[in-house]
């Protein structure tokens, strides 16, 4: 499986961006999805999963209410709405497919994308 992020860019805070994640092959609709984010400095932190049908969907406490994850199997792409930035949203963010189970950890996702930076000024 190989994934491309799109969609990042520079934006004020309060304002919106959609991240979009491309995946290839004929797979993509058996697998969980995820996001992830690493900021400068900072380890790599789960963002948001999404379940092979869309039907389950966990956030980090950090973005919920914020940031919608979903996903269209029939273009094989996921979608990260991002409303309401805030500047420490500021980072590369990933999209990777799940491979070790339902999970918010890092190591249970393979097939990482490539990144794409967000950064939100004050």
């Amino acid at each position: 499986v190989q994934l491309q992020a799109s969609g990042g860019g520079l934006v004020q805070a309060g304002g919106s961006l959609r991240l979009s994640c491309v995946a290839s092959g004929r797979t993509f609709k058996s697998y969980d999805m995820g996001w992830f984010r690493q900021a400068p400095g900072k380890e790599r932190e789960f963002v948001a999963a999404i379940s092979s049908s869309g039907s389950g969907i966990v956030y980090a406490n950090s973005v919920k209410g914020r940031l919608t994850i979903s996903r269209d199997n029939a273009k094989n792409t996921m979608y990260l709405q991002m409303n309401s930035l805030k500047p420490e949203d500021t980072a590369v963010y990933y999209c990777t497919v799940n491979i070790g189970g339902w999970s918010t950890t890092a190591h249970e996702y393979g097939y990482w994308g490539q990144g794409t930076q967000v950064t939100v000024s004050s």
